[in-house]
This record gives structure tokens, C-alpha cells and sequence, in this order.
């Protein structure tokens, strides 16, 4: 009787195990789903994030890629995660909305950032850790509250991959979401900032080809960052536009279609009308069409903000 409870028991725990194994694989996949669903907003994040970069002290870089990382797995895990899932079971509508102020957000910095760079203003060139902790840690809050925005976009895009999957399955699968991506993305960041130092070391080795590359890597890679700021910046109005565009047509709330459904009709035109190259050139023209909308709202946001007379006495 005792033997027969034994292997009774064994077969439960073997079951439960089989049942585990089956059940982590289908968080795995499902995590795997949604991290690539969410691929592009990933490219946008890792795009936006190294301009804030631009004049730090090299032996701060990853100093503060490692705080923004950090406040980004937080933005994902403390703040969006769970408002994600809770909204999502009570309160669904209000997600998009909630987006779309996001996107406004995105859109109104990367205005702000052209439209800074039209007037001819220059910025203080002096490194953020020469004019003290302060601006490096302004450097910081901007950069995560830049991430919140992205975050949020990539989680929700990774909910809707899970949706029909049971709570706890959505949790697991958000979570691994949310720590694949993040450091993916400032992975990619942290070897970006440090490029120049790696070129450093193999210009410094004996083979001459092997010189002739790190010296190349160092020439090359300031031209590369700041390449990459203006990617950034074109990346907050394109993911900027392209949120509001998608979130105020039927997949959305629903209150304007008309933007989306034109912009989507075009594009399946042009994928249809130019071969091989149809899926570039219809993506192609999706995103001018974001990023010119986030531009435009982005201004506007920039102009009304000029008449609010705080932000006035704060830029004099």
C-alpha cells in the first residue's frame, strides 16, 4: 500500500514536472513572439537612447547607460507592467489613450530637437561630468523618461502578443520580455559609447591591418554617435507619429481612422506595384508618413508651450 502511494506520488511529481516543463515552454515562445512583435520600437529605443550620450566624460559612458538601464527595467516592471495587465482586464480602453499621450510626449522632443537645431542654438559643449552631477543626472531622468514612453509601447505591443493566455503566463512572458529587451538594447548601447576605446586597444596591437581598423574605429566612431543622435531624434517623431496614427484608428479608440487607413492603403499599393523591393519602400513610406504627423504635433506642442509663461521664465 505504501509502495503503491510511493509510485502514485513519483507519477504526480513526474506529471507536475511534465506540466512545468510544458508550461515554461510556452512562456518561452510566447516571450520569443512578443519580443519580436515589438522589434521595432526596440530599434527606435536603442537608436533614441545614445544621444544622450553626446559630451559625457568617456569614463562616465557606462556609468549612466548602466542607471538607464536600470530605470528602464523599473520603468517596465514597477510602472507598466502592472498598470499594463490591470488596465488591460478592467479598464482596456484606456490604453491607447494613455498612448497616445506617450506618443505625444515622444513627438514633442523630437520637434523640440529640430526646431532647436533650426534656430541655431548651440549647446554648451562642456562633458555632463564637468558641469556636475546635477546635469549628469539630468542627463539620466531625461533619457529614462524618454525609455517610460518606448517601454510602454514595447510592452503593450508584447501584451497584445499574450493576451489570450492566462494571467500568470502573461506575467511570465512580459517579464522575460522585459528583461530580453532591455538588455538588448542597452547592451547594444553600452558597446556603442565604447567602440572608440576597443579601436583604441587594437591600434596599439603589432599587425598592421589590425592597427589600420582600430584606427579606423576611433575616426569613425564620433561621426557614428552623432549619426545616431539624429537617427534618435527621427525615431521619437516617426515611433511619436506612428503611435498616434495607429491609436486614434479602429485599432485604437477609434476616433479618427482616416490618417491610418490612407496611410496603410498607399503603402499596400506601393508593396503591390514594386516587386521585390515593395515591403521596403511601403514601410519606407509608413514611417515618412509617422514622422512627418509627429513632427507636426510635436510643433504644435513646441508653440503652446511658449505661451505657457513658466516655460517661458524657465528658458531665460
Amino acid at each position: 500500500m505504501a509502495i503503491g502511494g510511493l509510485i502514485g506520488l513519483l507519477d504526480d511529481v513526474a506529471a507536475l514536472a511534465k506540466l512545468t516543463a510544458a508550461s515554461l515552454d510556452d512562456v518561452s515562445a510566447a516571450a520569443g513572439r512578443a519580443t519580436a512583435k515589438a522589434a521595432g520600437v526596440v530599434v527606435d529605443d536603442a537608436a533614441v537612447t545614445p544621444q544622450y550620450l553626446h559630451g559625457v566624460v568617456a569614463d562616465r559612458e557606462l556609468a549612466i547607460v548602466k542607471q538607464i538601464a536600470l530605470g528602464s527595467i523599473r520603468n517596465k516592471l514597477v510602472f507598466i507592467l502592472p498598470a499594463a495587465l490591470l488596465l488591460n482586464h478592467f479598464l482596456p480602453g484606456l490604453l491607447p489613450i494613455i498612448l497616445m499621450i506617450g506618443g505625444t510626449y515622444l513627438a514633442f522632443e523630437g520637434a523640440e530637437k529640430v526646431w532647436h537645431k533650426l534656430s541655431g542654438q548651440h549647446d554648451d559643449d562642456k562633458p555632463a561630468v564637468e558641469k556636475g552631477p546635477e546635469a549628469e543626472k539630468k542627463i539620466v531622468s531625461g533619457a529614462i523618461r524618454t525609455d517610460l514612453i518606448l517601454s510602454a509601447e514595447i510592452m503593450v505591443i508584447a501584451l497584445a502578443t499574450v493576451s489570450h493566455q492566462g494571467f500568470w503566463s502573461q506575467l511570465a512572458s512580459l517579464v522575460v520580455v522585459a528583461f530580453v529587451i532591455t538588455v538588448l538594447v542597452y547592451g547594444v548601447v553600452a558597446l556603442l559609447v565604447r567602440m572608440d576605446d576597443v579601436g583604441l586597444k587594437l591600434a596599439q596591437r603589432d599587425h598592421s591591418g589590425i592597427q589600420a581598423l582600430g584606427r579606423s574605429l576611433v575616426t569613425a566612431m564620433p561621426k557614428v554617435l552623432a549619426t545616431i543622435s539624429v537617427v534618435g531624434t527621427i525615431a521619437m517623431l516617426w515611433v511619436g507619429g506612428h503611435i498616434l496614427m495607429v491609436n486614434l484608428g479602429t485599432d485604437g479608440t477609434g476616433w479618427f481612422s482616416a490618417p491610418y487607413e490612407w496611410v496603410h492603403h498607399i503603402e499596400l499599393g506601393i508593396r503591390e506595384a514594386t516587386g521585390a523591393l515593395g515591403g521596403a519602400l511601403g514601410w519606407s513610406f509608413n514611417t515618412l508618413c509617422s514622422a512627418v504627423i509627429g513632427f507636426l504635433v510635436g510643433s504644435v506642442v513646441v508653440g503652446g508651450l511658449r505661451f505657457v509663461p513658466a516655460k517661458r521664465a524657465h528658458s531665460k
